[in-house]
């Protein structure tokens, strides 16, 4: 796959209805989003998510996007998503200590996908002590589920990237939910 060319998700459900952007951020390798010209979110202001209760997880468009983000390899992106829910949420809650969480993860597939295996290991390592305060069902996520994907993944560095599967809300259906086994 080239750095700028959009992995492909056609297996994996989308869970917001925003369009991807057209390249995903590799620093070093393809214009800074924001500071370059070229930059796939030149000129847009920094995002700014609104704040939800944890139990509302499937009414945060912000949320489910940042998911989609990260399903989708755009690492840096869901980063700057989840980084503005951790704010939004405050950082000391149980919904902030999530969100860094989910950060740290982003941010070790990105290093992982930089050759940076050290701090794909320490930055993932970081995130599994913190999703181990977090409720086991959390925000849509099986939490130990999850963590124990991301182990798996620490320990092989041939594994694709570990993928964020939020339970399905029977109120609010997924763009395209994977087909059932």
């Amino acid at each position: 796959m080239e750095a700028s060319e959009p992995p492909g998700t056609v297996d994996w459900p989308r869970y917001s209805s925003r369009a991807l952007p057209t390249y995903r951020f590799l620093p070093g390798l393809t214009p800074h989003p924001r500071r370059d010209p070229l930059g796939h979110s030149f000129g847009q202001p920094e995002p700014c998510p609104r704040p939800f209760e944890h139990h509302q997880w499937s009414n945060s468009e912000d949320y489910r996007y940042a998911v989609d983000l990260y399903n989708s390899t755009y690492w840096w992106e869901a980063h700057e998503v989840l980084e503005g829910l951790w704010h939004a949420c405050g950082r000391k809650t149980t919904a902030g200590n999530y969100f860094q969480a989910l950060i740290q993860f982003a941010a070790a597939h990105l290093k992982r996908a930089l050759g940076n295996e050290t701090a794909a290991h320490n930055l993932a390592h970081s995130g599994l002590l913190r999703l181990r305060n977090s409720p086991t069902s959390y925000m849509g996520l099986d939490t130990v589920t999850f963590a124990d994907d991301v182990t798996v993944w620490m320990g092989d560095n041939s594994r694709p990237s570990v993928r964020i599967r939020l339970e399905y809300c029977g109120d609010r259906p997924f763009v395209n939910k994977v087909p059932e086994p």
